[in-house]
């Protein structure tokens, strides 16, 4: 086949990792709201690890290149069309996107804007609508959207990656990205625009997103490749660093997101990659019960929408009776949490689904869905 329009059969698992990494960033805006004070972590034990809402965007990151690359990774490393690629992400991305700035901006313009931010106005419009508000400041009326700035840009130098692993090869690729992003990450904090630029714009998402790439290597790969114990692999790298994590504490793990979130890429690129050989087992069924995929095939949505109705919960509700502490944030917890997926299950059919070129609306459940293009996939 060529083109934009390789087939090919669904790999369990990836819904249920997309919907549970957006209602994890779901709880850690609940638990910002409930438990003041970031970067210090003032919850109790059982809630503590809700402070690291980035965690889940690395998790969206790697699973997005990982995504992405799939058809390629099949067929030679080769897109299919970079006009096709670009139209299938717009029409995919877009429409909810654009439908998501326009409820938060309701929200914030005739209720609250988000904490600590002023009203948006007119520039925060044509900003946010552009995609370049992690380049170009103005207030803004989601929080949640700084990381679809990344995305876009990262889905522009998505071709010249394929290009590069075409040339030299997936891992080379993987260690020029990684290395442009460690000089970055060193040399950044001494340089004032560079330092506005790290903060803004996380590059460290590169490496992730090449990481990710690098992992769709697997579903070409040989049957020796295929067979490494790679959820082992995966908890191997992953421990160290939560480890750290939890030695250093929220403050210092906080402070050194940049280098963190490069630790957490190899952890989160061979759990995919033990998905895609289909181990382990039990996770993949749990990944793929109809309520976790259910979750899943409505999480861009929920990244998208939820941010606006947790401080509406909060403010609203919650503080006027619990202003901070475990109450307010179970309290908050309870009513946010079926709301925010309920909304985004009706969201989703209306702006997103109808986009993604199937015959019928998850209304609000999953239903059977043409085969569609690895490209396709969506990593919010």
């Amino acid at each position: 086949m060529t083109g934009g329009h390789y087939t090919r059969q669904r790999l369990a698992g990836l819904d249920g990792i997309r919907g549970l990494a957006a209602l994890y960033v779901v709880v850690n805006h609940i638990f910002l709201r409930t438990f003041p004070g970031y970067p210090v972590d003032h919850a109790p034990f059982w809630a503590g690890w809700f402070i690291y809402g980035r965690f889940a965007v690395v998790v969206f990151i790697v699973l997005s290149g990982f995504s992405l690359a799939l058809s390629p990774a099949r067929h030679g490393w080769r897109l299919g069309g970079a006009s096709r690629f670009a139209y299938r992400r717009a029409r995919r991305i877009l429409p909810a996107y654009w439908a998501a700035l326009a409820f938060s901006l309701a929200v914030a313009w005739l209720i609250t804007p988000p904490p600590g931010q002023a009203p948006p106005g007119t520039k925060s419009v044509v900003v946010n609508g552009l995609l370049v508000q992690n380049i170009v400041g103005a207030p803004t009326p989601n929080r949640s959207f700084w990381s679809m700035a990344v995305e876009a840009q990262l889905y522009i130098v998505f071709p010249l990656l394929l290009l590069l692993v075409r040339r030299w090869g997936a891992i080379a690729m993987l260690a020029v990205v990684t290395l442009v992003v460690t000089a970055v990450g060193i040399f950044g904090p001494h340089i004032p625009r560079v330092d506005t630029f790290v903060i803004q714009s996380a590059p460290d998402l590169a490496a992730l997103f090449a990481i990710g790439i690098l992992a769709a290597g697997i579903v070409g790969a040989s049957r020796a490749r295929r067979a490494w114990p790679w959820q082992w692999l995966a908890l191997a790298a992953v421990a160290p660093v939560l480890v750290t994590i939890f030695s250093r504490g929220s403050v210092w793990t906080l402070d050194n997101l940049f280098w963190v979130d490069l630790a957490l890429g190899p952890g989160v690129a061979c759990l995919l990659a033990a998905l895609a050989t289909g181990r382990p087992r039990s996770l993949l069924r749990f990944l793929d019960t109809r309520p976790i995929r259910g979750l899943g095939l409505s999480s861009y949505s929920l990244y998208l929408t939820h941010g606006p109705i947790v401080v509406l919960v909060y403010d609203e509700v919650v503080s006027k009776r619990f202003a901070h502490g475990p109450t307010a944030f179970l309290l908050t917890f309870a009513l946010a949490v079926p709301l925010t997926i309920a909304f985004a299950q009706v969201f989703a059919a209306l702006f997103e689904h109808p986009f993604l070129g199937q015959r019928a609306w998850s209304w609000p459940w999953p239903v059977r869905r043409r085969r569609r293009p690895a490209v396709e996939q969506v990593a919010a």
